[in-house]
């Protein structure tokens, strides 16, 4: 039986304006070499919280896999989107002040691998993931606390809730740029030092 939810593929964050220099190259027929992606390792999966629960995967991405997905994802974003909670269209919100874009499913021979290690990961079928979306946030810019399932009927009816999001950072950068939980249980005693910005000492944060 399958199931109806959805998985939020990836939400790979671009966190600086910084030039990355890629070093995995392929053609647009797909040709081209393509770098060892990195084995499956389960001991570098550390639980962050239970509630919500927040696994950490350290190494999931190669370097070259992340210079990849940059260079797919270059001079083709466009500003973020929310779904509204009524008709569920897409429409410009200051909730969220990104850009970003989506690549094709199984788009060349790096993101198929990338989408089935994904998918070896959370236990849930290729099928039911979304497209993998590149969002890239400059100094200043958010997303505010949200949950990433769905109010409206419109996308419910599409496929369901979503059941995992899967977020993989692209780059680093000195200071910010982490996914805060708010909500999260017990995040006061959550070690901060002055690497963290503002907003993360408002929750459970990572990167």
């Amino acid at each position: 039986m399958r199931l109806r939810g959805v998985l939020r593929l990836v939400l790979a964050l671009l966190l600086a304006a910084t030039a990355i220099v890629p070093v995995l190259l392929l053609s647009e027929n797909g040709g081209g070499g393509v770098a060892p992606a990195p084995p499956f390792n389960s001991s570098r999966v550390k639980a962050v919280s239970w509630h919500p629960r927040i696994f950490v995967y350290k190494g999931f991405l190669s370097d070259a896999e992340c210079d990849h997905l940059v260079t797919l994802a270059k001079k083709k974003t466009q500003r973020s989107m929310v779904a509204d909670n009524e008709s569920g269209k897409s429409v410009k919100s200051e909730v969220r002040t990104s850009s970003g874009m989506f690549l094709d499913k199984r788009q060349d021979p790096v993101v198929s691998r990338i989408e089935e290690r994904i998918a070896a990961w959370t236990f849930l079928p290729q099928e039911n993931a979304e497209n993998m979306q590149v969002l890239r946030y400059e100094p200043g810019q958010k997303y505010e606390p949200h949950f990433d399932y769905f109010h409206d009927r419109v996308n419910q009816a599409r496929g369901g809730h979503r059941y995992a999001t899967v977020l993989m950072y692209l780059s680093t950068v000195r200071e910010g740029g982490e996914t805060v939980f708010p909500n999260a249980k017990g995040w006061e005693s959550q070690p901060k030092d002055a690497t963290f910005s503002e907003c993360a000492h408002k929750g459970l944060a990572g990167n």
